[in-house]
């Protein structure tokens, strides 16, 4: 039986899991731990603790934030984590750990993962939008990542929202319609400090019928269901899935489709309406992707 570390890292944790299996595989001690911001150094040393408590793995599988050259393991640039950027994350690991690494961005490891055994299985094209610290994105063309000239594409957290506006970040589309973006315009209606108010308080409140969380979730879905229309016009994808922590609450796939309706009610009849599913592994997606990142080297 194969044993491979696989750790996802977020702008606020760090999740990590032992996937066990041959042909098939499932999660084993599972933990999640907040993600280091200081410097490159302490990031590193973080994840190679993680290696230290699980160290009878044959390897290591990442997921990442930003731009990631997954061929040479590369951080071009990494979100919120800028302090990595320009590093091998792979040599690097594999010199502290002794053991193989393979790293790939985030959204294209929730990608992996719906496209071999998720809800993206049957289909060719499509795209995963991953809602967490910024919002990530992959394009999916005949079952394969497509990553651009730059390993760019798919990059929705620098969709910019206002044509009029500058390429800053108030006007980057992550600004506003990210999961945390969400939250803490959620803290500000509630009249809370940001770090007192969660996902499960949030969305406790709108299954309680809360009509301010309520109107905060439907502005917030249109966000993106507006984006999830451009996407179908440009790139005219089988079906969108969605990821993240948020995903796993069928109020927020709900109003999505609701706004997507609404949106398309307006729509010239030969537009087709986009069709959006959650990803089947909610938030392990990455972790599964990681683990089918690795299993490729």
């Amino acid at each position: 039986m194969r044993k491979i570390l696989t750790i996802d890292v977020g702008g606020t944790f760090i999740k990590h899991a032992v996937m066990t299996g041959t042909r098939s595989f499932k999660i084993t001690n599972q933990n999640k731990i907040p993600t280091p911001k200081e410097n490159h150094e302490k990031f590193l040393k973080t994840l190679a603790d993680i290696f230290k408590a699980n160290d009878d793995v044959e390897g290591i599988g990442v997921s990442m934030p930003g731009l990631i050259d997954n061929k040479r393991g590369v951080c071009i640039s990494s979100g919120a984590l800028n302090f990595s950027n320009g590093h091998c994350l792979t040599e690097e690991l594999q010199d502290i750990c002794g053991v193989p690494v393979a790293v790939e961005n985030d959204a294209n490891c929730a990608a992996l993962a719906e496209v071999k055994s998720g809800s993206l299985k049957d289909v060719k094209d499509a795209v995963v939008l991953v809602f967490g610290t910024g919002v990530g994105g992959a394009l999916i063309h005949n079952k394969k990542i497509y990553r651009g000239t730059h390993f760019c594409a798919g990059e929705v957290s620098f969709v910019l929202k206002n044509i009029n506006g500058t390429a800053a970040e108030e006007n980057f589309y992550a600004d506003e319609f990210s999961a945390l973006a969400f939250q803490k315009s959620c803290a500000k209606i509630l009249n809370m400090p940001e770090e007192q108010v969660t996902g499960e308080m949030i969305f406790d409140l709108i299954e309680e019928n809360n009509d301010d969380m309520l109107d905060a979730l439907y502005k917030f879905a249109h966000g993106v269901a507006a984006l999830i229309l451009n996407l179908q016009v440009i790139l005219d994808p089988e079906r969108f899935a969605l990821g993240g922590g948020i995903s796993e609450r069928q109020s927020f796939i709900d109003a999505v489709h609701s706004k997507i309706d609404e949106l398309c009610a307006n729509a010239p009849d030969f537009l087709p309406r986009p069709e959006v599913v959650a990803c089947k592994y909610r938030n392990d997606a990455n972790l599964f992707g990681a683990l089918y990142n690795y299993l490729k080297k």
